[in-house]
């Protein structure tokens, strides 16, 4: 038994933040069914090249296809059929186009007042932008994370992930498992949101807290942390290191390993503040220091003495770490063509019913034949479906 073996979800989505969302859903057993459109459209092969690279493979493991063309009335009937016994429909077209469908939740909710549907946009629902296009680093720039990211020196910086994206993906996930549990309650479905914009000022967090209580507005510091110093980044001298002795323990703490305990009574550190406004300072004298040891050096020393420090990995030495690979964050699948593959692991772990990663990503309508006969459509039916490129 899996965690969310008993319910069907309908995934239309494409791009990131869409199967971000649902793949919470399939790496907890539940059923999903991806519908795509016979030539491709809707799948993830947009950005990764291919239908057999990383990315399709990441967002769409443990799922079914199912080709459908939702344009044409049959293959919106065969639709239909599908949400009056799903638990849930997750779409991430523009906002107009579910209602141009047919697949809002106003004609969903008609069919089955269960079903949820989650509805995942660039900039929301309604507005004066909601018909305008949205890309991860469009929000990311209007969310205000390029504003905070990178060196003042050297203007806005977007951060290395599609952070929006898998960051609205979650969010929805998380409002649809909300959604789920009210059911319970109330019996009836209702409609989930989220926005790339949204989820974008949603990551600012205490950024974003700053200016809504205190009319600050954050500035680019680089590798420094904004409001608590030394938490940077430096250079060893073997690699790069992240130290972070935030509060006045850990400031006590790092001086005393490092041998600097005169600086614990310096007037311009005697505070976090006042490291803050002293940064430069601090930092021309930690530097030095700190590059004169390997990193292997720095890490364990602090570690040990309590001051959070660890070294800066490109993506082999991550999947190298012994930590890491304690942790299984990465998986195997076998792909009936490429063979032996691996992809990231679900990072949240559950003690009974934990996720599995059972398949790699369905080749394209691989299910189309199953699902429709599951619906009691004859052989004949499905047949002159294909016909007429409905599936």
């Amino acid at each position: 038994m899996t965690a969310l073996s008993k319910f069907k979800v309908l995934d239309l989505t494409r791009a990131r933040a869409g199967p971000t969302c649902v793949k919470q859903f399939a790496d907890f057993g539940a059923d999903v069914i991806k519908i795509e459109m016979s030539e491709g459209m809707g799948d993830a092969s947009q950005f990764s090249g291919a239908r057999h690279g990383p990315d399709m493979q990441n967002l769409h493991r443990n799922k079914k296809s199912l080709t459908l063309d939702l344009k044409q009335k049959e293959g919106l009937e065969i639709f239909y059929q599908l949400v009056k016994t799903a638990d849930i429909v997750v779409e991430n077209f523009r906002p107009d186009v579910k209602v141009r469908l047919g697949i809002d939740y106003e004609t969903l909710k008609g069919l089955n007042q269960r079903i949820i549907l989650v509805s995942i946009s660039g900039f929301g629902q309604d507005g004066p932008y909601v018909k305008r296009p949205m890309f991860d680093q469009i929000s990311q720039g209007m969310s205000g994370i390029m504003s905070v990211t990178g060196d003042a020196k050297g203007g806005p910086m977007r951060a290395g992930v599609a952070i929006t994206d898998i960051t609205a993906g979650y969010i929805a996930a998380c409002g649809a498992m909300t959604a789920l549990l009210e059911r319970e309650v109330s019996g009836e479905g209702q409609w989930v949101q989220s926005s790339l914009i949204q989820a974008g000022i949603a990551m600012m967090d205490f950024q974003a807290a700053r200016y809504l209580m205190a009319g600050e507005i954050p500035k680019q510091v680089g590798n420094d942390h904004p409001t608590s110093m030394p938490t940077s980044c430096y250079q060893s001298s073997d690699g790069y290191i992240n130290v972070a002795a935030t509060g006045e323990p850990m400031w006590v703490a790092l001086c005393k390993a490092m041998g600097i305990s005169e600086l614990i009574t310096d007037e311009r550190f005697k505070s976090e503040a006042m490291r803050v406004a002293h940064r430069d300072e601090l930092n021309q004298i930690l530097i030095p220091i700190l590059k004169s040891q390997p990193k292997a050096y720095w890490v364990e020393l602090l570690n040990q003495a309590g001051v959070p420090t660890g070294p800066i990995y490109d993506m082999s030495e991550v999947f190298s770490d012994p930590q890491v690979i304690s942790q299984n964050a990465a998986v195997e699948v076998v792909h009936p063509k490429v063979g032996k593959i691996r992809i990231v692991n679900q990072a949240v772990k559950l003690s009974r019913t934990p996720a599995k990663i059972t398949h790699s990503a369905p080749e394209l309508g691989e299910h189309s034949e199953e699902i429709l006969r599951e619906l009691c459509y004859s052989e004949n039916q499905i047949q002159d479906f294909k016909t007429k490129k409905i599936i």
